[in-house]
């Protein structure tokens, strides 16, 4: 066989290949449907163990609300990014992530925000969570977190007093002795101890792991020194002292 043969056989046989593949391709497009109907919408609410600040029937309501409820629609027209964002907009979910099966099921996986402080004002009722966002206050929210009151912007909760609430999980000790924080001022915060301790004058937020480092070498070393005094507080603003302040018996 001459080399022009062989070329137009190698070319025939490229051809017939490539018509084959495009047929087996063309078969397999006709033989899968365009779309078919979302058979199912589930929640997966990871962190439900440890909070139940949202329900799925809240959310299946919120997307029927929303004109987006997928079952029964057809795949191809369910906009994933829609059901997602309006998740995302419930004030008690902090991630969200919405996906399609094989079966045709609509699955969001999602996690729900986490309070780290609640703050108390004469006008308002908040909390601040974990992201350091703030985060409504709602019957359902029931985690124990630091509770400040007084005299208290969004910024001061949102950076110094949430440093501090940061700080306090990892405290033990001090869990279970502040009972609440008292801001008149960015410079004059009290702390409240339980068990009808004198309250603790803090000052501003500043070095208050060294200022309540202080205070506690006080309390363990120096109970028989103040056991017989009337202390209403204790001032621990100044470097290397704990001052009294109260009535002797």
């Amino acid at each position: 066989m001459g080399r022009t043969a062989r070329i137009i056989w190698t070319c025939v046989g490229v051809g017939v290949m490539a018509s084959m593949l495009i047929s087996a391709v063309m078969w397999g497009y006709k033989m899968r449907p365009i779309s078919a109907p979302c058979t199912s919408l589930k929640f997966i609410i990871e962190d439900k163990a440890e909070r139940q600040y949202v329900t799925d029937k809240e959310l299946q309501q919120l997307l029927v609300n929303e004109q987006i409820n997928p079952v029964g629609q057809e795949v191809n027209a369910v906009s994933l990014h829609r059901i997602e964002k309006a998740v995302l907009a419930h004030p008690m979910v902090r991630t969200a992530e919405c996906y399609l099966t094989p079966r045709n099921e609509i699955k969001v996986r999602l996690t729900q925000r986490v309070p780290l402080l609640r703050v108390q004002t004469a006008d308002n009722t908040y909390f601040i969570d974990t992201d350091r966002k703030v985060m409504q206050a709602r019957a359902v929210v029931r985690d124990s977190v630091l509770v400040v009151t007084g005299t208290v912007g969004v910024q001061m909760a949102t950076t110094q007093l949430a440093s501090f609430a940061e700080w306090l999980q990892d405290e033990p000790y001090w869990q279970q002795q502040i009972r609440y924080i008292q801001v008149h001022s960015p410079q004059m915060v009290y702390i409240y101890l339980r068990n009808g301790q004198p309250r603790v004058v803090l000052g501003s937020m500043r070095d208050y792991e060294r200022k309540l480092k202080k205070l506690r070498t006080f309390l363990e070393n120096g109970a028989e020194a103040i056991q017989d005094k009337n202390y209403y507080e204790y001032d621990i603003r100044f470097r290397g002292q704990v001052i009294g302040r109260g009535a002797q018996n």
